[in-house]
């Protein structure tokens, strides 16, 4: 069995962003080599998040409504974690929320998603450089 790791950085323009990222991560399968096994994506910092759902405008805009409404970012003061300093206290309840992985087949050498299925890397507290992991393994 073969392992392939890469990385992908982000450093969005705004706070809350979802970004596509299927066409890299099909990319990355790509490299690996691997026709058969598992692909990893993992966001790596604690407010921001990786699912897999559909690539329509108007779920994107139904998603940040409903994120919204159960961790809105006003009023700060209302958070605990935000008496420490910082002001992110949503962030962290938004990508419990999202989810913080996906694993998708690998079959043939593609990822093996189903209809409309798209992988998004979901930003809740940005406009800093973050990062994502890819780990492949199969053969």
């Amino acid at each position: 069995m073969k392992s392939y790791t890469e990385y992908l950085w982000f450093c969005t323009e705004k706070r809350i962003e979802f970004i596509n990222i299927t066409e890299k991560v099909e990319e990355v399968v790509k490299k690996s080599g691997v026709k058969e096994g598992l692909c990893l994506v993992n966001a790596m910092h604690i407010t921001s998040s990786v699912f897999i759902n559909d690539d329509e405008e108007g779920l994107h805009s139904d998603f940040l409504d409903f994120l919204e409404k159960l961790a809105p970012h006003q009023p700060i003061s209302k958070y605990r974690h935000n008496l420490t300093g910082e002001t992110n206290a949503d962030a962290h309840l938004k990508r419990t929320i999202m989810g913080r992985e996906v694993v998708v087949a690998i079959t043939n050498g593609k990822l093996d998603l189903g209809p409309w299925e798209q992988i998004f890397y979901g930003e809740f507290d940005g406009q800093r450089r973050k990062r994502v992991l890819i780990k492949i393994i199969g053969e």
